[in-house]
């Protein structure tokens, strides 16, 4: 009876199937490490930049630059992993970025005060992320099967989100005690468990296709080829362009909740609230991760964020809003969960690379655009406002994409998918990698 209820409840907490392929376990362990110890540049870069400029601008400018080496990395490191072992290449950009962390590591003991050198590094660093995020976003389909891959998905975003909150606090709580320069160090240290785990993965050389040609442009003919594809990212730009209004958390805090001006507890709380929701739906993901209506999750989920970001702009006490939020990060959570899925299941393998470097780009920029939008629309609407406006918005959206592109709703899942269910080299199944 008690081993019976164990079972029961055990499928509703984290779906932990994949990690019986011992190639994607190995890699999945790395990650976590990684997510913790490995991400203390992000706040070591900002506060060096501050400590040495006195400006908030240049760290600004170090986002942006980051940002351009990121996307010009996710579209030349997609084609590449389509040309060519991605498992050289998922090497070769780990490599590369603890070469940088070693490299900020050197220039934070020598002084650190030369800004174009860190600046430079800064680049560095955004290019090796782009690579890495796109070439892994290829890898993965190769090492489990299609049906594993939305408890794939989930396992690796709910490392990259716990990450995300356990590693800043980390980070700020040991630059008083071992200084900036150490955190840099500590980071490339981390990156050698990646390492370790992609120098254990087999060859994963590319796998022909009748049409695809080894170029960038393919991959965008590709997408645009495909109605399921194109729906995906059409849901996907609406839930980050027009519901992602971050921008608007310090206006927020201090307006409508009676923050302190610059920061304070309140604050802190709105930029905490979602990753936790995220956080606690992956500790569930059992619960949707078995599902089989795909296209119509991830909709749902994404109409449901919309939904989220209205309570959001409507609530007048913070309590709401934090309740907002969390259950916003959440159905996020689904939501890519389910946009990668489908993306890696529905895509053919030798394209894989080129429309994970697109979906990256679109990650990472629309957010961007988002912050851009949000703050323009400020000058002219109370910020309240733009808030659930954008999140009706996002909600209408979704409705209307889901209603001309039945391709989304109607999807269930991979089945025999080329070059997903058995590896491509050796034809045998994914656990014996």
């Amino acid at each position: 009876m008690i081993a019976s209820t164990a079972r029961s409840l055990g499928a509703y907490t984290v779906d932990r199937r994949p990690l019986a392929i011992p190639a994607y376990r190995r890699l999945w362990v790395s990650s976590a490490v990684c997510a913790v110890g490995g991400s203390f540049s992000v706040v070591a870069v900002p506060a060096q930049l501050f400590a040495v400029t006195g400006s908030s601008a240049a760290v600004g400018v170090a986002g942006a630059v980051s940002f351009v080496g990121l996307v010009v990395a996710a579209l030349w490191a997609g084609a590449l992993a389509d040309a060519m072992d991605r498992r050289k290449v998922l090497l070769a950009a780990h490599c590369g970025l603890a070469l940088t962390y070693v490299a900020l590591w050197a220039q934070a003991v020598l002084g650190g005060g030369f800004v174009p050198v860190l600046m430079v590094l800064v680049a560095c660093q955004g290019l090796s992320l782009g690579a890495i995020m796109t070439t892994m976003g290829a890898v993965v389909p190769r090492l489990v099967p299609a049906e594993l891959l939305p408890a794939a998905n989930s396992l690796s975003s709910l490392t990259r989100y716990a990450g995300s909150i356990l590693g800043p606090v980390l980070a700020g709580a040991l630059i008083p005690v071992v200084g900036l320069g150490a955190l840099y160090l500590f980071d490339a240290v981390a990156l050698l468990a990646v390492v370790w785990a992609v120098v254990k993965l087999p060859a994963l050389p590319p796998q022909p296709h009748p049409v695809a040609r080894r170029r960038s442009a393919a991959g965008l003919r590709y997408l645009v080829a495909s109605r399921l594809l194109v729906a995906v990212l059409l849901v996907d730009l609406a839930a980050m362009v027009f519901g992602m209004p971050t921008a608007l958390f310090p206006e927020l805090a201090q307006h409508t909740y009676g923050g302190l001006a610059g920061g304070g507890l309140e604050l802190g709380l709105l930029y905490a609230a979602y990753p936790a929701g995220v956080v606690a739906a992956g500790l569930l993901s059992g619960t949707f991760t078995r599902a089989r209506h795909h296209g119509a999750l991830m909709a749902a989920a994404a109409a449901a964020w919309g939904i989220t970001v209205v309570l959001l702009g409507l609530a007048a006490q913070l309590w709401l809003a934090l309740v907002a939020l969390v259950l916003g990060g959440a159905v996020n959570f689904v939501l890519s969960t389910f946009r990668n899925a489908i993306t890696q299941a529905h895509t053919h393998d030798s394209m894989r690379g080129r429309i994970q470097g697109t979906l990256t780009v679109v990650l990472f920029g629309g957010p961007h655009i988002a912050n851009l939008l949000h703050g323009a629309a400020t000058s002219f609407l109370d910020h309240r406002t733009v808030i659930w406006a954008g999140g009706l918005l996002t909600t209408v959206t979704v409705a209307a994409v889901a209603w001309a592109l039945p391709e989304l709703r109607n999807y269930t899942g991979p089945d025999g998918v080329p070059g997903v269910r058995r590896h491509a080299a050796t034809g045998a199944p994914p656990s014996a990698l």
